[in-house]
């Protein structure tokens, strides 16, 4: 078949030759991997990233039954939350999650609002924990709840400007000692739950459970969302 094909091309057979051999000796550069989609199964998950969003439907996903929440839609590899009366988001639906031991990793941005526009919920043991970025009024990030107090009253409540129209990166991670958080680069959560309870703030925010992103007034885009597990 190769010599077929350079017969056919007449007087450009230099030409073809050097482009084969050089298609052989310098092959096309190796993109990166994107993180994989969660596959199913009690033991899908791995010390590699896990997409827990394939960014073209809610495939694992519900829509929270918040009363009063906006509609959510995906578009551009994005998951939209639009602005409801009080709550709105996002919760998972596909079965088993780790409980300790792992990260969770997401890009979000304030598309309008005046609240938080990441509520993040997720597992810690054997209850769960929210991680609220923007809330009270838009600039306090923290956990709900430690020790039955809240994001606004506990020690990891940090007030912080929030820039709407900024995608921020979001990390989190838990081990059976410890609730840690990023924003950007910055560790904005560095909390010892060794002995303590950790439960969500009361109310309908347990709707998120055991995983969910909500809002509050505020319409938020999500993206690159994914879990890992913690290698020791």
């Amino acid at each position: 078949m190769t010599r077929n094909y350079i017969r056919s091309t007449g007087g450009n057979q230099p030409l073809v030759l050097a482009g084969l051999l050089l298609a052989m000796v310098f092959p096309a550069a190796a993109q990166s991997p994107a993180p994989a989609p969660a596959p199913p199964g009690a033991n899908r998950w791995s010390t590699n990233w896990s997409a827990l969003f394939d960014g073209k439907s809610l495939t694992n996903w519900a829509v929270t039954d918040f009363a009063g929440h906006g509609p959510v839609t995906v578009e551009a590899e994005q998951i939209k939350i639009a602005m409801g009366d009080d709550l709105a988001g996002i919760n998972w639906t596909n079965g088993p999650l780790p409980k300790t031991d792992y990260e969770i990793s997401l890009d979000a941005i304030k598309v309008a609002g005046g609240d938080f526009f990441c509520g993040l919920t997720f597992p810690v043991a054997d209850s769960s924990c929210s991680l609220i970025v923007g809330g009270w009024g838009g600039g306090v990030v923290g956990l709900s709840s430690l020790d039955g107090q809240d994001a606004s009253e506990n020690e990891t409540t940090r007030s912080m400007y929030l820039e709407t129209g900024h995608w921020y990166h979001i990390v989190l991670r838990v081990t059976p000692k410890k609730i840690e958080a990023w924003l950007d680069k910055d560790k904005i959560v560095d909390a010892s739950i060794d002995g303590r309870k950790v439960s969500l703030r009361a109310g309908p925010i347990s709707m998120s459970e055991p995983l969910g992103v909500a809002t509050y007034s505020t319409t938020a885009k999500l993206k690159n969302f994914q879990l890992r597990l913690i290698e020791h």
